[in-house]
């Protein structure tokens, strides 16, 4: 298993945690997403994750990368 770290922009509470989540969960190789609102950081846990297509998703959810 695999782990890419983010940390993005705009995560300010537990719902733009959840949206980021439900987001990122379904992409291909990805079995669990974790996001700490304090630091921004999104830990996506998987086989055979693209980051790039990771760091897209997450852009286009409005969380870019900081």
């Amino acid at each position: 298993m695999s782990e890419e770290i983010f940390i993005v922009k705009n995560v300010k509470c537990g719902g733009c945690a959840s949206a980021i989540q439900d987001g990122i969960k379904d992409q291909s190789g990805v079995t669990t997403v974790e996001v700490e609102v304090a630091s921004g950081q999104v830990t996506v846990s998987g086989e055979g994750l693209d980051r790039a297509a990771l760091s897209g998703k997450l852009a286009a959810l409005g969380y870019p990368e900081a």
